[in-house]
């Protein structure tokens, strides 16, 4: 079975432009565009609205995205339903994370799988954590390291691998910042405190109910994705943010800035793998979820 053209399409949808979809499926723009014609000329419809600024998927392109998607996993699930009685897994799984999860959480989930199942390989796409959650609910990550929501979607499994506090975190004796927070830090005056905050995601959410807890309007100087970003922003004294102690234990800034101890604490976030569980039904997926230990 040559799925090859599914793929392409499903490379192009995500990206929506034909240099970088080529690059990544390894063909010219012109080839590309050929199986793309030859697919709607199959089906009678456009997939995609093109011209030479932009591409967009049509209505009709949407629908056969899911379609593809759906596809593709029932396809290497069967063919590996096939394979597995010789134990011979073989295929690609997608997972996404954050950078900081990628060389801290992933590191020995990845060891531990690739010696049993060398021949799966990973597709790994790094971003925002606050977006991991929903990547796996749109089809568009098979997994993905992410903190536990408050309320767990309906159909999505979550297997936790370990906990990480939220902590609060300023520049080191910085002139503006700090006498900000200072002599008491419980009776810092924290509507002037500038705040780097996160744009969305679970690290916001319980923030801003901190500050409604306090009955206190937020300073917010910038709001940013990606809790790196957080990190280098307070270094340079741009405000107080709030990240996993994770991250900033891992964080070549570590040094730039310190913790404060505020009440009432933050919950901690509930750091594991997430996943449809629909998408348990394929040997790949469920060999790299039976191996993750609570």
């Amino acid at each position: 079975m040559d799925t090859r053209l599914l793929k392409q399409f499903l490379t192009l949808s995500d990206t929506l432009h034909f240099g970088k979809a080529s690059d990544l499926c390894h063909l010219s723009p012109s080839a590309l565009s050929r199986s793309i014609k030859q697919l709607e000329e199959t089906l009678g419809v456009s997939l995609f609205n093109r011209d030479n600024r932009h591409v967009e998927l049509t209505a009709e392109g949407r629908i056969f995205q899911d379609y593809a998607r759906d596809t593709l996993s029932q396809w290497d699930s069967l063919r590996n339903t096939l394979l597995c009685e010789a134990q011979e897994l073989q295929g690609e799984i997608s997972v996404y994370c954050s950078v900081t999860a990628s060389y801290s959480f992933l590191y020995d989930l990845l060891r531990q799988f690739r010696s049993h199942h060398p021949k799966i390989g990973i597709k790994l796409h790094t971003g925002d954590p606050a977006a991991a959650v929903s990547q796996v609910l749109k089809g568009e990550e098979d997994l993905a390291i992410a903190a536990r929501p408050d309320t767990l979607p309906p159909g999505l499994a979550f297997r936790s691998i370990g906990l990480s506090p939220l902590v609060f975190i300023a520049p080191v004796d910085d002139p503006l910042i700090t006498p900000l927070l200072e002599p008491e830090l419980d009776q810092a005056d924290w509507s002037q405190v500038p705040m780097i905050l996160s744009e969305r995601g679970l690290a916001r959410e319980r923030l801003d109910a901190w500050f409604r807890q306090k009955a206190i309007k937020p300073n917010i100087y910038a709001q940013v994705s990606g809790n790196e970003a957080i990190v280098s922003m307070v270094s340079l004294g741009l405000g107080v943010g709030v990240v996993p102690r994770i991250v900033l234990d891992n964080s070549p800034l570590a040094n730039r800035v310190k913790m404060l101890t505020v009440t009432p604490h933050l919950a901690a976030y509930d750091v594991g793998v997430c996943v449809l569980e629909r998408k348990l039904r394929s040997p790949l997926i469920q060999a790299f979820w039976s191996q993750i230990q609570t």
